[in-house]
């Protein structure tokens, strides 16, 4: 998948060089109890941390927005938006000539990319951001996870994991959750990944945020209804790795019709696939359902339990691919959605994507 960055008004150029990722160890927590209310749009201020805005109407949602842009145009920041285009465009009216100033780009969020992408985008403008008045970035994003369970799973887990990876540096973030397009669950979550809470120009810390070591692990795992049905291939000790990456490799062929998507899933279920053996111990079972719409993949071994929520957001050993620790990052950057499931007996890796 490319994408591209654009900007609200004339004079805004796209990202430049190679975003680095890491696993940062630490979280927001202790900073935000730290703040107390503050507000967004005082001249030269830059609130730091992870806000979250519930609205409900255009009006709510431009109470919110505006101070916080105008704030970090005043201070020099790097000011961007991640949103839907309507949202821009309203934004844009608003502001007048200085949208001119604002950058915008679905990347940086859920909206444009898969989480490690995502979070790889923000790196890059975290570069940028080193050379502006301020050295600060701000941005802003409309949050909308998708339309299943499934994604919106992967929404919270995404804003959870955020705070981690981006902790300590110099970012601030409002994501807008909109009543009007959301679905209750999807709002009520806001207040569990986000340390902070935004109303109007004011930040407050979020006596609700839950750390995302905790977090994370506890949200549900949705099941979905072709899993009810017979696999479409099973394995229960795969003879190698190579056997059991052909064997992927047909069925893929075999049931997904998009060649490129085709190719990418199988590079994803094979770094998998490769752990397993890797990493792992024998016996490696998979198994694989399909019904013309979703594709399931499910790989397990018996190995030590690995339950690191973190993994596969930021490549294990930095952007070097020889350097190796790549498998559970490409996987997410190339299926929908990627689950670790640590049990008594092994690991188990699930594997999801809707089908083009």
């Amino acid at each position: 998948m490319t994408h591209t960055d654009s900007s609200i008004g004339p004079g805004c150029r796209p990202g430049e060089g190679e975003g680095l990722v890491d696993g940062a160890a630490t979280d927001w927590t202790s900073a935000a109890a730290a703040r107390r209310g503050q507000p967004a749009g005082a001249h030269g201020s830059a609130p730091g941390g992870h806000g979250a805005a519930v609205v409900s109407s255009d009006a709510g949602l431009l109470e919110v927005a505006l101070p916080f842009l105008d704030a970090g145009l005043r201070a020099g920041d790097l000011v961007a938006l991640s949103c839907p285009p309507e949202t821009v465009e309203l934004i844009s009216r608003s502001l007048g000539e200085r949208a001119g100033a604002i950058e915008s780009d679905p990347a940086m969020s859920l909206l444009g990319a898969r989480a490690p992408d995502a979070l790889t985008m923000c790196r890059r403008y975290l570069e940028r951001a080193a050379s502006t008045g301020s050295g600060r970035l701000r941005v802003l994003a409309e949050v909308d996870f998708g339309s299943s369970p499934a994604d919106w799973r992967e929404g919270q887990r995404f804003e959870s994991v955020y705070n981690r990876l981006m902790a300590g540096l110099p970012v601030s973030a409002v994501c807008l959750y909109d009543t009007r397009r959301l679905p209750s669950s999807v709002v009520e979550s806001a207040a569990a990944t986000h340390t902070e809470l935004v109303h109007g120009a004011t930040w407050t810390p979020n006596p609700r945020f839950q750390d995302p070591g905790t977090y994370v692990p506890s949200l549900p795992l949705p099941r979905e209804p072709v899993e009810d049905g017979e696999p479409v291939f099973a394995v229960d000790d795969a003879v190698s790795l190579p056997y059991l990456r052909r064997s992927l490799g047909a069925v893929l062929t075999a049931r997904v019709r998009d060649p490129e998507q085709r190719e990418d899933l199988h590079l994803g279920a094979s770094e998998i696939a490769a752990n397993a053996f890797r990493h792992g111990v024998r016996p490696v079972s998979a198994r694989v359902w399909a019904d013309g719409d979703r594709l399931i993949c499910v790989i397990s071994d018996r190995g030590t339990s690995y339950a690191d929520p973190f993994s596969g957001f930021a490549p294990a050993r930095g952007l070097d691919l020889s350097a190796g620790g790549m498998g559970l990052w490409l996987a997410r950057k190339l299926w929908d959605h990627v689950d670790l499931v640590p049990g008594p007996d092994g690991l188990t890796v699930r594997l999801s994507t809707r089908l083009r």
